[in-house]
Formats: C-alpha cells, sequence, structure tokens
C-alpha cells in the first residue's frame, strides 16, 4: 500500500538537526497518522555531511527516503523535485516543513485534520493563536513587513503568506502549474498559496508557534527579502496566466 501522507522536509548544511527532526516527525506522524506516511529529506548535497547522517537514519526506519540534490539552487527547487517525487509515490497529501524545529512535528495532526475539509492547510503565526517565540525584532518586522506587503499587493486575505509550513492536497499540486513556479524563498511559498487561491481551491489557517532555530545557522537573508519587494507585484500576471494554462490543458484532456 502507498503511503497516502508525504513530509517534505529540504535539509542544506543540518547535521546537527536531521536525525532528530526526522525521528520526531515520524513518532508524531506513527502516533496522528497511522502506518499511512512517508518522510522524504531533500537534500542540497550539505557539504558538513547532512546526506549521509539522513541515508543513516533512512536505513532504520523504512518510512524515510533521502533524494540526494547534486547542487545547492535554492528552497523552491528543492520542494519541487520533493513535491514530485512524493506524488509519484502516491501521496494524497504532500506537507512541507523545516528541518530545525522552528516548525514544532506536534503541529502534523492539526495540519492534517484542517487538510480533511480544506485543500491547502497554512501553519499560521499571524491568527489568533499563533505566534513567534525568539525573534529578534528586525526579523520580526521583515517576516510581518513580508506578509503585509505580499497580501496588499495581491489582494487576499490569507495572513501568513511567507510561511512554510504547510499541508497540500494533492489536487492542489497536480493544478498550479509546478513546473512554472521559479521563485525562491519568501516568494516561493507566496506563489504557490496564491496559485491555489487563483485556481478556487480552499485555504485554511492553523495557528501556530514559530520558534527560532537553537542548532544551526538560519538560511534567510537580506537578498531573500529584497526579492519578494520586487517579484511579488509580478505574480499577479504570472501565476494567473499559469492557472489558466493549466485549466486549458485540463479542458482539452478531458474533451480528447
Amino acid at each position: 500500500m502507498e503511503p497516502s501522507v508525504w513530509v517534505v522536509i529540504p535539509t542544506y548544511n543540518e547535521a546537527g538537526n536531521v536525525e532528530s527532526i526526522v525521528r520526531a516527525v515520524s513518532a508524531e506522524l506513527r502516533r496522528v497518522a497511522g502506518a499511512g506516511y512517508r518522510i522524504l529529506v531533500v537534500d542540497d548535497n550539505s557539504p558538513d555531511g547532512t546526506g549521509a547522517l539522513a541515508d543513516a537514519v533512512a536505513q532504520q526506519l523504512d518510512e524515510v527516503e533521502v533524494l540526494h540534490r547534486q547542487e545547492k539552487t535554492g528552497l523552491g527547487h528543492a520542494y519541487l523535485e520533493g513535491f514530485a517525487r512524493a506524488l509519484e509515490g502516491g501521496a494524497d497529501a504532500v506537507i512541507e516543513m523545516d528541518a530545525d524545529f522552528s516548525h514544532d512535528p506536534s503541529y502534523l495532526g492539526e495540519l492534517l485534520a484542517a487538510s480533511e475539509h480544506a485543500d491547502l492547510v497554512l501553519g499560521s503565526r499571524y491568527v489568533p493563536g499563533g505566534g513567534l517565540r525568539d525573534w529578534g525584532l528586525i526579523r520580526r518586522l521583515i517576516s510581518r513587513g513580508a506578509g503585509i506587503y505580499a497580501r496588499t499587493i495581491l489582494r487576499v486575505s490569507v495572513h501568513d503568506l511567507t510561511g512554510g509550513f504547510k499541508c497540500i492536497r494533492r489536487e492542489v499540486l497536480e493544478a498550479i502549474e509546478l513546473e512554472s513556479v521559479r521563485a525562491e524563498g519568501y516568494v516561493f511559498q507566496i506563489e504557490v498559496t496564491y496559485r491555489a487561491l487563483l485556481a478556487g481551491f480552499r485555504v485554511q489557517e492553523v495557528p501556530i508557534v514559530f520558534r527560532a532555530r537553537t542548532v544551526g545557522k538560519s538560511k534567510m537573508s537580506p537578498r531573500i527579502a529584497i526579492e519578494a519587494m520586487w517579484v511579488v507585484p509580478r505574480l499577479r500576471r504570472s501565476a494567473r496566466a499559469a492557472i489558466t494554462q493549466a485549466a486549458v490543458r485540463r479542458a482539452t484532456a478531458r474533451a480528447a
């Protein structure tokens, strides 16, 4: 039987976290989802040996798989390859999350429960019950400001567009023209959600408390924040075009 729930965890230099996060995710999914899950670590050829450590865990846990990428080409590309592998493996729902415990595995059950009646579930820091822990003022302002900016430009009501803790139904990933997504960092997360909204899917936010990592170095940078400022306005045109093209292709295929 193919696993119906896949968790995709991208890694780059996460040697101090990878084994712990994989085991924690596995334990929580075993509790809330039974046997029907798989964990996919997508490693970007980490020079600190993260990939080898993930392989060692996969040898011990049958539900774990490692996808080794040959070079670091960005978070978005890592997720796209992970999504493709999950869909190939029969996933009905795909969860994306960070490797550094900023996304607490204890929320996995809530995301999956919400996905029973929503197409895309966001772990949200900016709805009642959600929040941030151990972040400095500058990082808080950048994150919150990027979200408000994207909401305003794209004219959507989602509170946490930049968050990376999501549960996505298979139907969404098949409909939003993933191969044409080019954005990275904040904008990748924004674009996936925006395309889902444009395609008419139901998006729900579930409150989470996001905690700063305690091991390893953050991958966020000023470049990623700057990218959001000039790329987001382009999404209004490019994302709409992609969704329209995908809809036309599906209609043509049904008529053939």
